[in-house]
């Protein structure tokens, strides 16, 4: 069934993770554009200054402090969406963090937290949100990775944790959209290494402060993919060459991507003591910025 499709400065979204890296630059964006935006992160005062700096240049903005690996505060801030502006078009579902460290020495306790707020939340926010798209013919936008389905060393159960995002997204999108021919879209944006702060928000097993790897993309190219997202009917979405080639390399030629992959494992690896070991797991990393070491900060 066709889909009516919003554009833009006629929606209403709602961004979690938004403020950091990947979900601040999509409010940002979308805010310029015109959109109505609730902005959910357990950061409280991050959250504040954001929709202050958006409502002070015209946009209109509110926020909600929420932890995604919670259902009922999930279903709060849709109940407070809907009370302020009566509809969601859009769901980005882009909360998430990394864990640096071997899979044998990472404690249960974090790998299980971890999957509470990567694929838990996802979760959480989807079928939270989908009653309100079903609504609006709108669209459910999940933050995958490149990872979701190559794999990174020093960060396997992220991997895993994308991986299961991406069959979570698949499924559903063949449940609503193909089975119960229901006119709204679910994509999976898929980015490669991104400028963010993701490295200073993980735990840190490791001896050295954690990094990406390079080539990264800038967050606004993401943005931009979400954005696009929530303006047409698609299923995945992959932002930056290295994503295209890695998640071939790992369907094509899996021993060579393998092989490769293990490359990075020294490539994540600043040569500095850990900053910040324990990341923003368990505790609000205070958030702020869209890009990450040495990058813009645009909330202070």
């Amino acid at each position: 069934m066709a889909r009516s499709i919003t554009p833009i400065n006629e929606q209403v979204i709602v961004i979690t993770g938004a403020s950091s890296g990947i979900g601040f630059a999509t409010a940002y964006t979308a805010a310029e554009q015109g959109a109505r935006l609730v902005l959910v992160a357990r950061s409280e005062n991050t959250l504040i200054n954001i929709t202050e700096l958006i409502n002070e240049n015209g946009g209109e903005a509110i926020h909600v402090v929420a932890d995604i690996s919670d259902r009922d505060q999930v279903e709060r801030v849709a109940q407070i969406a809907i009370a302020r502006f009566g509809r969601i078009d859009t769901w980005v579902n882009n909360a998430g963090l990394s864990i640096y460290g071997r899979l044998d020495e990472v404690s249960e306790e974090d790998h299980r937290r971890l999957f509470d707020i990567n694929f838990w939340g996802i979760v959480h926010g989807s079928l939270v949100a989908l009653p309100h798209l079903i609504k609006s013919e709108g669209v459910l936008v999940n933050l995958g990775s490149e990872v979701s389905e190559a794999v990174v060393p020093l960060q396997g159960m992220y991997s895993a944790s994308k991986h299961a995002v991406k069959g979570y997204t698949d499924a559903l999108r063949v449940e609503i959209q193909e089975v119960d021919q229901t006119p709204i879209s679910i994509t999976l944006i898929q980015p490669t290494a991104v400028n963010t702060p993701f490295p200073q928000h993980a735990k840190n097993y490791m001896q050295k402060e954690p990094k990406l790897p390079s080539p990264q993309i800038d967050p606004a190219d993401v943005a931009h993919a979400i954005l696009e997202a929530a303006t047409s009917t698609t299923h995945h979405i992959k932002v930056g060459a290295m994503s295209k080639i890695n998640t071939t390399m790992q369907n094509l030629l899996p021993s060579l991507a393998e092989k490769l992959s293990a490359k990075q494992a020294d490539k994540q690896q600043y040569d500095e003591p850990p900053r910040n070991p324990d990341g923003a797991l368990y505790i609000a990393s205070g958030g702020g910025n869209i890009h990450g070491s040495g990058g813009k900060e645009l909330c202070h």
